[in-house]
């Protein structure tokens, strides 16, 4: 409701809608209480029957000129007109009320009847224009309610006003009636006129169809209302949701018109404000149902609703007759309403939703006026059985069968209700579904949904999201499971099998001749890691000859992790909510029926950036987040340091609630330094920072002096976390701390904090975490922040230039760890080794706030290049998971002291941050036996946009979903997309050419740091989307990996060609074939040929006349071979192990001038 409200306009019609259901319903209660105080028996009961009638009369005979003003002229000038017709009327009413005229007042009635028949078409299409597809549900409910809530005031206000006008004893006639109750007349007037006024108001949305024309010659021969029924008749759907809402509103009429006359002999009221009061209770009913049914629609339709309303009608109506007070009688008919609003709102929406846009009008005239024949026909039914002796509880039980027929045949004949409510059943008590892009969907015609396949039951999913019938198609060997056979049936799901599709694939394209929407999983198979599989092309063979129809991409989230996927359990248990999952379904734009598999999965990509978006939305920020881990696993090991220290998840949390809090002088957004290695100090620091709702800027002390001064300056920091051991080391190491950290910059040590906390502080702290909730803990020890607001500051690499602060949210850094966690398909005895300083952001959010965040045990070691110091504490603590750079994971392989045996619980080894050398990959494998599955992303992506995972195997089918390819860095993880452009244009480029490499996904940062010309620089704007510049070219292959050809910084243009520095690395490893030798390439500018490519060697015995001769008898591409080759000591590199592009550069200039330099 909040989200329509700031719809311009919206309130304003909300108004002319209660107005004018409070004006209607004034004037009728007037008529209707005078018959009930001056008539009695069956001829009160045929006159009631007759006011109704005459309500309803106009919009049986006025349905084709109605719906065509709707039609022909804008909407909300139909409104203003009908209000202003509306204050004629009522002045015309007043003065039949003074004047004592019953019967020219009860004609009246006609008269504001054909105002609300003219109004009614008008007023209902009116909403979809206002607030479109996507809030179709929520906004008819809200319609509804009001509507009702006009109608149940007026009734009480009305009969209120009556019974205190009117003499206390009686009146002797109609008109005696009429000339004492005369002032409500003004009432109405001043009513009618305020409607008019608000009318003015509303804004105009869709201009009308000047080409439409009205003939009176056809109207009169019944042409228009044939026609107009045909438009009806052939949209199954909308006939049957009308049929549907026909049989609610004639049942309501015979109840109103019935139940006077019942109470009045059985149980002896002669109130009308009582008789009023009960039948007002359905109305309340009415309303309630309604902002049920609208909230159970959230962002889509909730057709579920039927069945269950269609039985509470029932069993209401079957119980009034038995029933002997006005309490359990308003109690009754609350029931009734209750349910009829749960069974009309979805009705109307569907109605809506698939009528065209140009026909809106007509249908729902034609809505109308089949409704109000039905209430008619019952109305005449309702005086028939009156003359003819039937008393109100015969009528009842009448009613009763006819709920049961009518209600019970719109269900039947909208299988996809029952459908819904069986997948209600399954999803709704511990799920939340929300409908990203519902506006997608065509309200008709050939529809083919295409998606990812996550779990067991996506289909309910699918259905729920989706307001028209769906056609599964579904493997047959499921199809076949003989207590399901059945139920599948009924449904219409289509089976299809390997080898044995062309029979379905006929189904399927008849399905789509005929307009029908059928739904498909084009992976074939439910993934069994996360990632979206190869999508087959048998779709492409089911459009053929469809002339008119469209593809619907989706892609569903939230499923993965559940029971009802095939994730591992420490993901599920991982993934297990305290409450309700949400569970999110992304419909992306209408693609052409032609979509080739490869354009679609692209497209379905992009489509999980909207469906991670929305779930991003519920997400925590990191401190609350590592604080609800912590309160459902407060015994399990949170970290262990390299000295075997652990720490339980209460433990830390208490640590890191005292730890925030004494940092007292940290205002909310504040920036604070942190200086430390991989450890569990820095996990705690780095929580604590967060817990206070301050901003953690991680120092890259492997930087030196000038790159950590200029980010003090840059963070305009005052406060760095550092450690006093940890400064002793770098001592030990070369690095001066009092060079490092510049003067003035307050150090806090943690050691000098750990010792200063008594001990009953941290027990106390643990105990409140033991005893209040999560979210309750947060608030006593932290700051609360939004998950929008930045939570660190990284720099990066400075690779290439100055390193520039990225700033990352804590959406960045939270989705993120769901992304990876998602794909490692993380297990119950998952243990992460934790080397990397989280000054790298694969160390801050893949190594220590992942396992935080995810409930894994983190080992800590605090040197990365210490190979046998981290494979002692693999072995020790039997880790499963080890990250690394290229660099780093060199060092076990060379390293002889490290032996396989230590390294042999991994399960996963990644690598990131650079280039995976593929001698260091065939090297780690052939020792450890143990594949390194390759990663890409960078400080700017928090930093993972996609990864290599091991392939799975379905051991039913023996189908292989392929996680990873040679030579890519994989495919993209969930909830981001890669797009390759042209590097000048930005166009988009086929699949398998090279060209620009863009990002984009819930992991792009926020922007660099008091920088935003250069943030505007790197982040593009398209369709709706954020992308990341990542500077480097690569290509997609048909299946969706990446594969990353060099930073297009690191090309040399030779004498016209361009040169990959990094595919010249490659070819010279490959030729000299030693593990001691370290090169780099890098170019320098040459006056003959444009640039010239300089190779840079070292290593034990390496000479350059040794290289050069290498070089000339290896088999390299001519554009390959280095122009001079160099003899250095070191190759620059950062701490990560990255080439240090700069420092790079500047030894070639060096080595070039020396005189060792030899020309290769």
């Amino acid at each position: 409701m909040s989200l329509l409200r700031r719809i311009t306009g919206f309130t304003p019609y909300l108004l002319v809608v209660f107005l004018n259901a409070f004006v209607d319903l004034g004037h009728k209660i007037v008529i209707q209480n005078t018959i009930f105080k001056t008539y009695s028996g069956q001829e009160q009961v045929v006159l009631t029957a007759i006011i109704n009638g005459l309500i309803l009369l106009p919009f049986i005979l006025l349905f084709s000129p109605s719906g065509f003003l709707a039609d022909r002229f804008a909407k909300h000038r139909i409104i203003r007109h009908a209000a202003a017709a509306a204050v004629a009327a009522t002045l015309a009413i007043t003065f039949c009320y003074y004047q004592g005229w019953f019967w020219a007042a009860f004609i009246l009635t006609l008269a504001l009847a054909i105002q609300s028949a003219i109004y009614s078409p008008a007023k209902y299409g009116y909403i979809k224009e206002l607030v479109g597809q996507k809030h179709l549900a929520t906004a008819n409910g809200t319609v509804q309610a009001i509507t009702i809530g006009g109608i149940l005031l007026g009734t009480f206000v009305f009969s209120i006003l009556f019974e205190t006008l009117l003499a206390p004893g009686g009146a002797a006639s109609p008109g005696d009636a009429m000339a004492m109750i005369a002032p409500i007349g003004w009432a109405l007037v001043v009513l009618s006129l305020l409607e008019w006024l608000v009318a003015l108001r509303l804004p105009a949305c869709r201009a009308g169809d000047d080409s439409r024309r009205f003939v009176l010659g056809q109207y009169l021969k019944l042409s228009y209302l044939r026609t107009n029924l045909g438009v009806i008749n052939r949209q199954p759907a909308i006939k049957l949701s009308i049929i549907g809402l026909a049989t609610f509103w004639a049942i309501s009429q015979v109840l109103l018109a019935a139940f006077p006359a019942f109470a009045k002999d059985t149980l002896g009221v002669t109130n009308t404000v009582v008789i009023q009061g009960v039948l007002a209770c359905s109305g309340i009913g009415i309303a309630i149902g309604s902002v049920i049914a609208g909230r159970a629609s959230r962002n889509y339709i909730e057709t579920g609703l039927l069945p269950i309303a269609a039985l509470g009608i029932t069993l209401g109506i079957l119980a009034l007759p038995g029933l002997d007070s006005t309490l359990a009688m308003g109690l009754a008919f609350l029931l009734v309403g209750v349910m009829g609003g749960m069974f009309i709102v979805p009705l109307n929406a569907i109605i809506q939703f698939q009528a065209e846009a140009p026909r809106l009008g007509t249908i729902l005239a034609g809505n109308n006026w089949v409704q109000n024949v039905a209430m008619l026909g019952a109305l005449a039914l309702t005086a028939t059985f009156a003359l003819a002796g039937v008393d109100s509880v015969g009528l009842f039980y009448i009613l009763t069968a006819v709920a049961v027929i009518g209600t019970g045949y719109t269900v039947r004949k909208l299988p996809h209700s029952l459908a819904r409510i069986i997948a209600t059943a399954i999803l709704k008590r511990r799920y939340r579904v929300e409908v990203v892009g519902f506006e997608n969907l065509p309200q008709s015609g050939a529809t083919l949904l295409l998606g990812n396949h996550i779990s067991w039951i996506d289909w309910a999913l699918v259905q729920i999201a989706c307001p028209r019938p769906v056609r599964f198609v579904m493997l047959r060997r499921i199809y076949e499971t003989w207590y399901l056979k059945p139920f599948f049936k009924v449904f219409g799901v289509v089976p299809i099998a390997a080898g044995q599709s062309k029979e379905s694939i006929g189904v399927i394209n008849q399905l789509l001749r005929d307009g029908e929407c059928v739904c498909l999983f084009p992976e074939g198979a439910i993934s069994r890691n996360g990632h979206l599989g190869k999508f087959h092309t048998g779709y492409e063979r089911m459009v053929e000859g469809v002339d008119e129809g469209v593809i619907v991409p989706f892609y569903l989230r939230g499923l993965w992790g559940s029971s009802f996927s095939r994730a591992e359990e420490g993901l599920k248990d991982a993934r297990a909510p305290q409450t309700r999952r949400d569970l999110i379904v992304a419909f992306g734009k209408p693609l052409p029926l032609d979509t080739r598999a490869d354009a679609l999965k692209q497209k379905v990509f992009e489509l999980s950036i909207d469906a991670w978006d929305a779930y991003s939305d519920t997400l925590e920020p990191i401190p609350l987040a590592v604080l609800r881990k912590a309160k459902r696993q407060a015994r399990a090991i949170a970290t262990i340091n390299s000295t075997g220290e652990k720490l339980s998840y209460r433990q830390f949390a208490a640590a890191c609630a005292c730890f925030a809090g004494e940092l007292h002088g940290a205002a909310r957004g504040a920036h604070i330094g942190i200086m430390l290695p991989a450890s569990p100090a820095a996990a705690i620091a780095t929580v604590a920072v967060s817990l206070r709702g301050a901003v953690a800027v991680q120092l890259n002390y492997t930087a030196g002096a000038d790159a950590v001064h200029a980010a003090v300056d840059s963070a305009r920091l005052t406060t760095v976390l550092t450690s006093r051991q940890f400064l002793e080391r770098l001592a030990e190491r070369g690095i001066d701390p009092e060079q490092l950290l510049p003067q003035g910059l307050e150090r806090v040590y943690m050691e000098d904090i750990r010792e200063a906390l008594p001990r009953w502080r941290l027990l106390a702290a643990g105990l409140l975490h033991a005893l209040l909730p999560p979210s309750w803990f947060y608030r006593l020890y932290g700051r609360a922040v939004d998950i929008n607001e930045p939570a660190a500051i990284l720099f990066s690499s400075g690779s290439e230039s100055k390193p520039k602060g990225v700033v990352l949210s804590h959406r960045n850094i939270m989705s993120n760890a769901r992304q990876i966690s998602d794909v490692l398909n993380t297990r119950v005895n998952d243990v992460m080794m934790s080397c990397l300083p989280p000054f790298h952001s694969f160390g801050l959010t893949v190594t220590t706030l992942l396992p935080l965040i995810e409930g894994i045990p983190m080992v800590c070691h605090p040197d990365p290049t210490d190979s046998l110091g981290v494979a002692r504490a693999v072995a020790r603590y039997q880790a499963t998971l080890l990250f690394g750079t290229s660099t780093f994971l060199s060092f076990y392989t060379r390293n002889r002291k490290v032996h396989p045996l230590m390294l042999e619980s991994l399960r996963l080894v990644v690598s990131g941050a650079e280039k995976l050398s593929e001698s260091v990959r065939e090297d780690f494998e052939r020792k450890f036996q143990k594949p390194i599955f390759e990663g890409y992303g960078a400080t700017e992506t928090t930093p993972v946009a996609s990864v290599n995972i091991p392939d799975a195997i379905d051991t039913i089918d023996w189908k292989v979903q392929e996680g990873s390819l040679r030579g890519s860095v994989g495919m993209p993880l969930p909830g981001t997309s890669f797009r390759i452009v042209d590097p000048d244009t930005f166009e988009e480029l086929p699949l398998g050419q090279d060209g620009l490499v863009l990002i984009s996904g819930n992991q792009v940062m926020l922007g660099y740091l008091n920088d935003p010309q250069r943030t505007a620089r790197v982040i593009r704007e398209e369709d709706g989307l954020r992308w990341y510049n990542t500077g480097d070219k690569g290509h997609l292959s048909e299946s969706g990996f990446l594969v990353i050809v060099d930073r297009y910084s690191r090309f040399a243009k030779v004498a016209g060609e361009m040169v990959s520095l990094s595919a010249v690395e490659a070819a010279a490893a490959d030729a000299l074939d030693s593990p001691a030798v370290d090169l780099a390439a890098a170019a320098l500018p040459d006056a003959r040929r444009g640039e010239r490519i300089v190779l840079l060697v070292c290593g034990d015995g390496v000479s350059v006349e040794a290289v050069r001769q290498t070089l000339a008898a290896a088999d390299i591409n001519p554009l390959l071979r280095p122009d001079t080759v160099a003899l250095v000591e070191g190759i620059p590199r950062l701490g990560s192990g990255k080439l240090d592009l700069t420092r790079l550069r500047a030894l070639a200039q060096q080595a070039c001038g020396a005189a060792d330099q030899v020309s290769a």
